[in-house]
């Protein structure tokens, strides 16, 4: 079977480009026992990749030069000689940027067999996959938000910002959101049912984004889960009250490799502030937990979410540097069927 893929071409010098990226044709080998072909319907592109496209030290390792960009996927199996998989089986796992993908699946957590009768597939790469634990692992197991305090969410309108938001609320909490554009705000507040959210494309110094947090979180901030970082998180940290919480998601203000330093690190100590990165994928005995609740509410419709689609495998590399650059609305996927 032909295969087409995108692989890393190049580490970036600085800021990704297209021509990090190549697209090529391969031949599949046949399947081996306990291996399973899935046919991609759908690609996720996530900030992450970007960290991985270079080669220091980080939480995982490099993506592999010449190899398909990492990335996960969901389809359906079309061939398979493992025991628990048959022909049509919906799926989910880390198939990367390519059309099709072999998996070994009897390595635990490879490939999830997923039900799509309720639950749209793609929703399983956003609300009720990756994106939707992140958010409530960030949320649940770091901020431990209590009813009448106030979080604060950074890239709100994303496939993270926006579920943190939504169970923020649904725990009683103030939910104040910080996107990029009038567009996105308004869907914050009005679709995703946030309290308010700042537009720092309409803040763009420091003084006048935190003038306009100040008025948005009278009470100040009690929880902050922070995907950007920079400027915003120097914000969010002014207005945290004693004993805040911030769980650090992202930083992808400095995805291209230059330093962010903390202008008010002070802050930690007079504020007695928790401050814990996080990867949701050294978790994984709470995802069950998670992926349970976020399942329910996005089949009530309880849990919103947005996508913002590509067509074609070709698509991928300008999908995701826009994504870097924070042009999507909502998820970020490829639809490669």
């Amino acid at each position: 079977m032909i295969n087409r893929r995108i692989v890393l071409a190049s580490r970036p010098a600085a800021e990704a480009t297209l021509d990090n990226f190549r697209l090529e044709t391969v031949d599949l080998p046949a399947l081996q026992d306990g291996q399973v072909l899935v046919r991609n319907h759908w690609l996720s592109l996530d900030p992450y990749m970007r960290m991985r496209m270079n080669e220091g030290k980080s939480y995982a390792a490099p993506q592999a030069l010449g190899g398909p960009m990492v990335g996960g996927t969901a389809g359906e199996v079309i061939e398979s000689r493992h025991e628990r998989f048959k022909p049509g089986d919906k799926v989910v796992g880390g198939g990367g940027w390519q059309e099709v993908a072999v998996f070994d699946a009897g390595q635990p957590g490879v490939l999830r067999k997923v039900d799509d009768s309720v639950i749209p597939l793609s929703a399983y790469l956003g609300a009720v996959g990756m994106p939707g634990v992140t958010a409530w692992m960030g949320l649940t197991q770091i901020i431990e938000p209590k009813a009448g305090e106030t979080v604060v969410v950074s890239a709100a309108s994303g496939a993270v910002g926006s579920a943190v938001g939504q169970l923020a609320k649904a725990r009683g909490c103030r939910a104040v959101g910080i996107a990029g554009g009038a567009d996105k705000c308004a869907y914050v507040v009005e679709t995703l049912g946030f309290d308010a959210c700042i537009d720092y494309k309409a803040h763009r110094d420091f003084d006048a984004l935190a003038a306009a947090l100040d008025e948005a979180s009278p009470q100040g901030v009690d929880g902050n889960f922070e995907n950007v970082g920079g400027m915003i998180l120097d914000v969010v940290m002014t207005r945290m009250n004693a004993f805040g919480r911030i769980a650090l998601c992202g930083m992808i203000s400095g995805y291209d490799g230059a330093p962010i330093p903390m202008a008010r690190p002070a802050l930690l100590l007079t504020q007695r502030l928790k401050l814990q990165g996080f990867i949701v994928s050294e978790h994984m005995a709470l995802w069950p937990e998670a992926l349970k609740e976020l399942g329910g509410l996005v089949a009530t419709g309880k849990l919103k979410y947005r996508e913002s689609i590509a067509v074609g495998l070709e698509s991928a590399p300008q999908a995701f540097l826009g994504l870097l650059k924070g042009r999507n609305f909502g998820k970020q996927l490829v639809k490669l069927v």
